[in-house]
């Protein structure tokens, strides 16, 4: 089954040409979530086609312009096509009355519901699950409250190994071997020992995007292991102070906080328009935490089983 990220835009506060504002769409098996939606993220999907009727969930990590000003033009669309499914918004408080005030005024009533669910930025906790993945949120450390989010796949079943499988198995029977289970008798006896007739489950993947925030090794522990880190590295580490008083971070830490939680690889985005040629950010980060990688415009990302 797909697990992939595709980057729409890279760029922090001030657009840079051909650098675009935060937004990234994480595709699993038939089901497409955005996360963050900065000015001209609906044109980001056209160009990189992906179906906007297919987000069905949008995440918004903060209400700083750079990472929501698209989605009232994307949901407006939405509505202009005709569209009918529910679409779930995660996001802060304040979201639901700016949105409001835009289709207000506008004299937009959508065609299809918009069902807000309003996250605690200063928590970790699930605020989404689905048949495919649960979603944490992350907590930030941004001048305004802030998360970012944690993306896991659910436990696959594991593999039943046909060769091995006794005959006469009910279809009831084999769903249970496969959740791991024994085939037991009225009196407990184990009749089929889940470990001789199945195979480890395949790996479940999974994802964290840490959005705009101060460097926090606190962060490590909530994001150990992951698969796949986006970390913001607006400045580069000889702009720390910098990023110490607009609550960003260096690429040298982004790679610190890689290290620290051990996870396999690492994105680095959120670029300040001051750099023209990215290759000494990423060579930054490079110097502490080997796997890393641009988070630029077009970029994908598949994690495999």
């Amino acid at each position: 089954m797909e697990f992939e990220l595709k980057i729409l835009g890279s760029a922090s506060a001030t657009p840079f040409l051909n650098r675009h504002h935060t937004a990234q769409v994480l595709t699993v098996g038939n089901q497409s979530y955005l996360i963050d939606c900065g000015e001209g993220t609906q044109s980001r999907l056209m160009e990189h086609r992906v179906r906007h009727q297919r987000l069905n969930t949008i995440f918004i990590s903060h209400l700083h312009g750079d990472h929501f000003f698209g989605l009232f033009g994307l949901l407006s669309t939405m509505h202009l096509q005709g569209r009918t499914e529910p679409v779930c918004l995660f996001g802060p408080a304040g979201l639901d009355e700016i949105l409001t005030t835009q289709f207000r005024w506008s004299h937009t009533q959508l065609s299809f519901d918009l069902l807000f669910t309003v996250v605690d930025p200063d928590q970790h906790a699930l605020v989404h699950e689905d048949r495919y993945l649960t979603v944490h949120t992350l907590p930030m450390r941004h001048r305004i409250p802030c998360c970012g989010y944690l993306f896991r796949e659910k436990p696959k079943r594991r593999h039943l190994d046909k060769a091995r499988l006794p005959a006469g198995l009910t279809p009831a029977q084999l769903g249970r071997l496969a959740q791991g289970e024994d085939i037991v008798d009225d009196k407990g006896a184990v009749l089929v020992s889940n470990t001789d007739v199945t195979t480890e489950a395949s790996h479940s993947r999974s994802y964290a995007f840490c959005s705009d925030t101060l460097y926090t090794e606190s962060l490590a522990d909530l994001v150990h292991e992951v698969d796949l880190l986006y970390h913001e590295a607006t400045f580069m580490d000889d702009m720390r102070e910098r990023a110490l008083a607009t609550h960003h971070s260096t690429a040298r830490q982004a790679g610190l906080l890689a290290r620290k939680a051990q996870v396999r690889r690492l994105l680095i985005g959120h670029f300040s328009s001051r750099y023209r040629d990215l290759e000494p950010l990423l060579v930054e980060a490079q110097a502490v935490f080997e796997r890393v990688e641009l988070a630029t415009e077009g970029k994908t990302v598949s994690i495999p089983e």
